[in-house]
């Protein structure tokens, strides 16, 4: 079994070496402005996953996908002449969501803030349902033969 910190150790190696390759020596005018975000290895350092985004619309991550596509045997030769590992992994890119799902993410925490708001203000002016003061006061308990008890509507009906 491979050691797990060895892989890391190559994916991230392998996904440098891609970037600087695509920058340097890929001249595809297919190629848009690409990032490699982050690489993946399986346990057996046979194939290697590539995460990319691209800055621009629909059309240019075609475009992009394509050029990465036909560019892949350049990439993988650079891969093995530059890590000096036994088997060169065979590429696969694919197309990062972050960049989408971080926008969706943006839309509904705007909509949690907008709702915030509505709700802080219909608070503002709003009183409690109920009593003022909701807990129960101590019951006070008349004795009858408190010698201190000034009462005097007992002595009235007499």
């Amino acid at each position: 079994m491979v050691d797990v910190a060895r892989a890391r150790k190559l994916a991230v190696r392998i996904r440098e070496v891609v970037a600087s390759t695509l920058e340097l020596q890929v001249k595809d005018p297919r190629l848009g402005m690409i990032t490699i975000t982050d690489a993946k290895l399986t346990p057996d350092l046979r194939e290697a996953t590539l995460y990319y985004t691209v800055y621009g619309d629909a059309e240019a991550r075609q475009a992009t996908a394509m050029a990465l596509e036909s560019a892949k045997g350049v990439l993988r030769s650079q891969v093995g002449k530059q890590t000096g590992v036994r088997y060169t992994p065979s590429l696969a890119f694919i197309a990062d969501v972050v960049p989408e799902t971080t926008g969706r993410l943006e839309e509904l925490l705007e909509k949690a803030r907008r709702a915030d708001a509505r709700v802080h203000e219909i608070a503002e002016g709003a009183a409690p349902a109920g009593d003022p003061d909701p807990y129960k006061a101590p019951r006070v308990v008349v004795d009858d033969d408190d010698p201190t008890d000034t009462d005097d509507e007992d002595d009235d009906s007499a």
